[in-house]
């Protein structure tokens, strides 16, 4: 006797049995541990790629300090190998001439004696002012005198230049005439004889030109560096029965002492190579005197600016010489600056 087949049970809602399978159960959502592993994925990514970013800038910086260098000691190898002078005693400049004579010692002197003198004036009123404004002056105050130092800082050098010219050497007679009077025994300070009276176009009035320049570069670095002192430190000062004067000497003068040099540096740097403001109120020769307030004298920026249209190929290239003396100067003048900074390594990040 056959036994009978079991029936399958029909769906009532599909008596053919044609209905599609049932869609997969959906896969669980990632838990906290999966999500923190792609979080550190995808942070191991971007700290890679900004790491290749910053290393390549820095490399960057350093082909491009490679190749000026390598440019302007093959621009000035001809006329340096053409000079019948020496480039560093001699004080003609005749690069063209018939044999070609040129030295750089009037130019290395104009430019070491202008730069100081504009850093002498300058970094003391620049940390004055900027420890006025972050210390004394009210906040209605301190801020106008912010925003008014950050505007002179934008000013174009051709229009201190002009205001050079035509308002500070003019103004500048009896000053240069007081300084001949009262400081001609140190000879620095003085005038020769027959030249008093005359247009004060010197270097004394490039460094003081210098100075007003920048000022407000100096003032604007300082006075951020300062409001960066740490509060507790002033305070603790302050409870400790300091005035505020003894407050700023032993909490935010030792803070800031590395900003102020790395201020003054980028000051001396413009001061170093400014060069349409310097033409503008200086009067060259190529006469090395040692009195200041004589006329005369030049820099390396001024010298270029005012000869290079003329100069013929040995000319150029002899100009580009005294630029390769100039850029040497700068990376020397900015190396033991930064030597200076690690010694507060705290604050320079050298220990980083």
């Amino acid at each position: 006797m056959d036994t009978p087949s079991p029936t399958v049970p029909q769906d009532r809602d599909d008596p053919d049995g044609t209905a599609p399978d049932p869609l997969p159960a959906a896969s669980p959502a990632p838990s906290r541990g999966q999500n923190r592993l792609r979080a550190r994925a995808r942070a191991r990514i971007g700290d890679t790629l900004f790491l290749a970013a910053s290393r390549g800038s820095g490399i960057l910086l350093l082909v491009i300090m490679a190749a000026i260098a390598v440019f302007l000691g093959w621009q000035a190898a001809k006329a340096l190998g053409a000079n019948q002078g020496n480039f560093f005693t001699t004080f003609e400049w005749n690069p063209d001439g018939t044999p070609p004579v040129f030295g750089i010692a009037v130019l290395l002197f104009g430019t070491v004696v202008s730069s100081v003198i504009a850093m002498a004036i300058a970094v003391p009123v620049a940390i004055g002012i900027a420890l006025f404004i972050s210390h004394y002056a009210p906040r209605r105050l301190a801020q106008p005198i912010a925003y008014l130092v950050d505007l002179l800082a934008a000013v174009p050098s051709i229009v201190y230049g002009l205001w050079g010219a035509l308002f500070l050497v003019p103004h500048l007679d009896g000053l240069t005439a007081w300084m001949n009077d009262y400081l001609g025994w140190t000879h620095l300070l003085g005038q020769s004889d027959g030249v008093a009276g005359s247009a004060p176009r010197n270097l004394f009035t490039v460094g003081v030109l210098l100075a007003i320049m920048i000022l407000p570069i100096i003032t604007a670095v300082s006075r951020e560096v300062f409001k960066q002192a740490p509060r507790m430190h002033e305070e603790a000062a302050l409870a400790l029965g300091a005035t505020r004067w003894e407050m700023i000497r032993t909490a935010v003068l030792p803070f800031g002492r590395p900003g102020v040099i790395s201020a003054s540096m980028l000051g001396l740097g413009r001061a170093l190579g400014e060069t349409m403001a310097v033409a503008t109120v200086l009067s060259p020769s190529e006469k090395l005197d040692l009195h200041i307030l004589d006329p005369g004298g030049g820099t390396f920026a001024q010298n270029i600016a005012a000869k290079f249209g003329e100069a013929f190929d040995n000319g150029r290239s002899a100009l580009i010489a005294s630029g390769l003396m100039l850029f040497v100067i700068t990376l020397l003048v900015n190396a033991a600056a930064r030597m200076i900074i690690a010694r507060r390594k705290e604050f320079s990040g050298a220990n980083a």
